[in-house]
């Protein structure tokens, strides 16, 4: 009988789940230029992927006028939409989540994305059945705090120290080290791979490999 390593599988979403690094990058990088900001760069862009929106503005531009924040916003959408609508689930990942629910594992959502953006995307990839919780950052503190993954073990009733968090970027890493639960770093996401290494927690590269930290390889099997 297959016995899980963890009770609730959470997952980080753009660039963890979904292939939305890059888009998600250039419309920060299109919205500063576009208000007459100095163009941060794609690194600079990419490090704050998974914060919530006024963080990641501040943290790239810290004399930001928050009298522009909707004039940002919008520009991004603006840049961001189009390209979204092109994009879908990193391959082979939906096959994994599927197997992965219908062996009876529990899976959760917790993302940077707006509870708008999140609906939008789940529409769009179909999977949002697969997620029994899922928390947006417009509904909690934003990553690195542990409120997240507080709110999901609230409501699905499993422990913190019964969860894994599986993300593509330090703010999701401390995100689980703040909460007190395991990690994986997936390395094909927003974050440089020499990066991720630094957290001596396992660091994939593909989905096989993320099946293998996760304890669920045999599945891929069936």
């Amino acid at each position: 009988m297959f016995v899980p390593k963890f009770d609730l599988f959470v997952f980080d979403w753009d660039g963890t789940v979904m292939d939305t690094t890059e888009p998600i990058a250039a419309g920060i990088c299109h919205a500063f230029v576009a208000l007459g900001y100095k163009d941060p760069g794609m690194q600079a862009a990419r490090n704050v992927i998974g914060l919530d929106w006024r963080s990641a503005i501040l943290s790239i531009e810290p004399d930001f006028r928050f009298d522009h924040y909707d004039q940002f916003e919008a520009a991004y959408r603006e840049f961001y939409l189009v390209k979204e609508k092109g994009i879908g689930i990193f391959p082979g990942l939906e096959d994994l989540l599927r197997k992965m629910k219908a062996a009876g594992l529990r899976l959760a959502v917790a993302t940077g994305k707006s509870r708008r953006g999140l609906d939008r995307v789940f529409a769009q990839t179909g999977v949002g059945d697969l997620f029994e919780a899922t928390v947006t950052a417009d509904e909690s503190a934003g990553k690195p705090n542990p409120l997240m993954l507080q709110m999901l073990s609230e409501e699905t009733g499993v422990d913190i120290s019964q969860m894994v968090m599986i993300g593509d970027t330090e703010h999701d890493l401390w995100l689980a080290k703040n909460a007190g639960c395991a990690s994986v770093a997936v390395s094909y996401g927003a974050f440089p791979k020499s990066e991720l290494l630094k957290w001596k927690v396992p660091v994939v590269d593909d989905v096989p490999q993320l099946a293998t930290a996760l304890g669920v390889d045999e599945l891929l099997n069936h």
